[in-house]
């Protein structure tokens, strides 16, 4: 990749060399700054690649996100409109057939109350002729 940041390495050894910096010196000072330069660029690069690419994660997971609650509430409605015609179909089946019922009286218990029996009536008497 070539350098985003503008340097002029001739600018900048003409400029070392005018202010009494040997040549040779003043060449390799421009090609370290250079490289520098160029190491900061990549990783500047590298970093904007990578919040780009957690960008597009995070773009992509919401797009998931979304497409999951609809298909979840598609699911569920799904689910209500079947066991409403199970329920339909349930009670059309009891109408048309219905559970026949017998009542079972409930077994006497030992606390049931009971009238006290009523005493036979005394003997009639028919008077006597004197």
């Amino acid at each position: 990749m070539s350098a985003a940041i503008p340097f002029d390495t001739l600018a900048f050894v003409r400029e070392l060399e005018s202010a009494g910096v040997p040549s040779a010196q003043a060449e390799a000072q421009a090609k370290a700054l250079s490289s520098v330069l160029q190491k900061v660029e990549d990783s500047r690069l590298q970093e904007v690649a990578t919040k780009g690419d957690v960008l597009r994660l995070e773009r992509d997971i919401k797009e998931l996100e979304a497409n999951l609650k609809r298909d979840i509430k598609e699911l569920e409605l799904r689910m209500v409109i079947k066991l409403g015609a199970m329920f339909l179909a349930a009670f059309g089946l009891l109408r048309l057939w219905p559970i026949p019922v017998q009542y079972v009286p409930p077994a006497p218990s030992a606390q049931e109350m009971r009238l006290p029996a009523v005493p036979p009536a005394p003997p009639v008497v028919s008077p006597s002729p004197r």
